[in-house]
């Protein structure tokens, strides 16, 4: 690596904590103030809950690059890195010499649903904790998925005003290398890409191998993902899932996608954009990449996984039927549920699948057994997590109007209950099974720094 980046690597401060929306705003202001020359900040648009959009504009380079952070609001790592980055490039000219791009960064483009996950961001970083204060969006409100498309009988054009605010960025400076900022719950990391890069997959795993943070190579995050080489895929668009759902002998894939595609895809259809997703976990377990044999085959720990999803998902749903009639049918909470349970079709795709792919058959990999007995009852508490808070909600705004309905706070009680009584009964089993380590953030966030760097550096030159 050169000696300019590993200089800048080498300086990320050891942060304890994600900053909120607010810090993030107040901190861009304040870099456009103190670097007039490099640095402009701009409003791209706003949010639905009329939040401004802020985007940073640093440098003047021969080639624009992209930078988003929260695309999922669960999701702040990337917030740290590019907090960390658009200072050292604001005051650093050889920095952005070298590097030769103009710089658009908006640190979190969910910023209304980054506000939700607000409460765990300051910690303590538990299993329970995060859940508790879990936020993700339902798929037609995510900022990432929904970008219009036209895809075989898919036509999906309701798309949200963050992301019409990102579309106009991306047909204004048309960017070469988009880099979109993820990162798991649990596991490792992996990469998306939009095309292979091969000359550079030892270097972006070694990145993380030096932060001592293993790579993910358990199951993929869908079946129908496209492996370049060990924890490295191509890019997902939503062209990929409907052709899988439709392969699998779900008759009408629309029905069940619900969104639109994403800015990678939509990106590389108008201006031939490379982007770049780096995925971190905030927890991870060794082993996530232990790749001897199990006791058990890859099939069996599937199905044992669809089982588990579908019993959980059967007591979301009779949770939920105790008090949605006193719901608000736009509480984010509640819609998140509906579409995060909404699976009877997906997992009987994934049934044919595994049943007629010769791949399944033979011995899981401690890694796979994993991802499938315990990661993905981690992914479970998420959504025990939501099913209290769209009941807690309601009882806040209860409480804050004066409301007095005894029929109605007893219902939301009552599900607030038993929701809450799962989610600490799995947290309990989940604390003995898995033996997990926090990742401290400065290690994601020099993974994460790396990698773009690598990248940024590779395209510039090929």
């Amino acid at each position: 690596m050169k000696e300019i980046f590993q200089r800048l690597i080498d300086g990320i401060p050891d942060y304890k904590e994600f900053l909120t929306v607010e810090e993030m705003d107040n901190s861009s202001k304040k870099l456009a103030q103190e670097f007039p020359d490099c640095v402009e900040l701009f409003e791209m648009g706003r949010s639905r809950e009329n939040h401004p959009l802020y985007c940073l504009k640093i440098g003047n380079g021969s080639q624009n690059a992209l930078m988003f952070g929260c695309p999922h609001p669960n999701e702040p790592i990337g917030t740290m890195m590019l907090e960390y980055f658009s200072k050292e490039l604001a005051q650093n000219k050889e920095l952005r010499d070298e590097l030769d791009y103009t710089w658009y960064i908006v640190k979190a483009w969910d910023a209304d649903g980054t506000k939700l996950n607000e409460k765990w961001f300051k910690g303590p970083y538990t299993l329970y904790n995060y859940s508790r204060n879990f936020f993700r969006p339902a798929g037609h409100q995510q900022v990432d998925w929904t970008f219009p498309i036209d895809y075989k009988n898919l036509h999906f054009h309701d798309t949200i005003p963050e992301t019409k605010a990102m579309m106009g960025l991306i047909e204004r400076i048309r960017p070469k290398f988009i880099y979109s900022l993820h990162n798991a719950g649990f596991g490792g990391v992996y990469w998306y890409i939009t095309e292979e890069t091969k000359e550079i997959y030892d270097a972006m795993r070694e990145a993380a191998k030096k932060q001592g943070v293993p790579l993910n190579l358990g199951e993929p995050e869908a079946p129908y993902c496209v492996a370049y080489s060990p924890a490295i895929y191509q890019n997902l668009g939503i062209e990929q899932n409907y052709d899988y759902l439709e392969k699998y002998g779900v008759e009408h894939p629309e029905d069940s996608i619900k969104a639109g595609t994403c800015s990678s895809d939509y990106a590389q259809d108008l201006c031939g954009s490379f982007t770049l997703l780096t995925e971190l976990p905030y927890f991870y377990d060794k082993r996530i990449n232990d790749l001897s044999e199990a006791g058990i085959t890859r099939r069996d720990a599937v199905l044992i996984s669809l089982d588990n999803s579908e019993e959980a998902d059967k007591f979301i749903k009779s949770t939920l039927d105790i008090s949605i009639k006193y719901m608000k049918k736009n509480n984010p909470f509640r819609l998140a549920l509906e579409a995060f349970t909404d699976n009877a079709e997906r997992n009987e795709a994934e049934r044919k699948m595994v049943k007629g792919n010769p791949d399944f058959a033979k011995k899981a990999t401690v890694a796979e057994e994993f991802d499938n007995l315990l990661a993905t009852k981690f992914y479970k508490m998420l959504s025990y997590g939501l099913l209290v808070r769209a009941n807690e909600s309601e009882l806040e705004n209860m409480a804050a109007s004066n409301e007095d309905d005894k029929e109605k706070k007893e219902a939301l009680t009552r599900a607030f209950k038993l929701a809450e009584d799962r989610l600490k009964a799995l947290s309990v089993e989940l604390e003995e099974k898995i033996h997990y380590k926090v990742v401290p953030i400065k290690k994601l966030v020099a993974i994460q720094l790396e990698c773009g760097l690598l990248m940024a550096d590779y395209l510039k030159n090929n």
